[in-house]
């Protein structure tokens, strides 16, 4: 199981195309804070319809859209 499980079944139950979610937030659902492995686990979240359109370190957030299936 991968340690960003928590946060690929959050997204996953999003019902919006889009959503950006801030680094605080993000830690408050994983409960630890993001570290660079983020950057390697990120293509699981294929595995549940989103994926990672942009990571803005200057506004500490991350953007995700539903992919096109």
């Amino acid at each position: 199981m991968s340690k960003y499980q928590k946060l690929w079944e959050h997204i996953k139950n999003v019902s919006d195309k889009k959503l950006v979610l801030s680094f605080e937030e993000i830690e408050k659902i994983i409960a630890f804070p993001i570290d660079h492995s983020f950057l390697t686990s990120k293509k699981e979240l294929l595995d549940f319809g989103w994926e990672v359109e942009k990571i803005s370190m200057k506004n500490k957030n991350i953007s995700f859209k539903k992919t096109e299936l």
